[in-house]
């Protein structure tokens, strides 16, 4: 993703360097949230939390596509330090699909979410 600066070109060993290591770190602090959530959703589980596999996968599209937006406004369109394509000469269609793709994720998940929701139980 440096690349895009202009500092650290993929020409040279030193660029292609610093590009590998901050892509690493970026990947090993996403594996950390990953596992952050698994430890959070396993305690929830714990706690009694038992929301139905339809609300839990549709929290995960919801969180995707989340991810995706922020992303892809932040490091597309504000930084502007990459892009969805790179190697074409006009990539704001790329992005933009890509930010509809995000949206599509944050809905689908909504909606999905939403029919796995049970009705509490009444009185007893």
């Amino acid at each position: 993703m440096l690349t895009a600066t202009g500092e650290h070109p993929a020409t040279s060993i030193s660029g292609l360097e610093t590009n590998t290591l901050w892509d690493g770190l970026f990947h090993a602090s996403a594996w950390i949230a990953a596992v952050a959530g698994l430890f959070l959703l396993s305690s929830a589980m714990r706690a009694g939390y038992r929301g139905a596999a339809r609300q839990q996968a549709g929290l995960l599209l919801m969180g995707w596509g989340v991810f995706n937006l922020v992303e892809g406004v932040i490091d597309h369109h504000i930084l502007t330090i990459h892009h969805v394509r790179d190697d074409v000469g006009a990539p704001l269609g790329w992005d933009l699909a890509f930010l509809v793709l995000g949206a599509a994720l944050v809905a689908g998940g909504l909606a999905l979410k939403r029919t796995g929701t049970r009705p509490a139980a009444g009185p007893t």
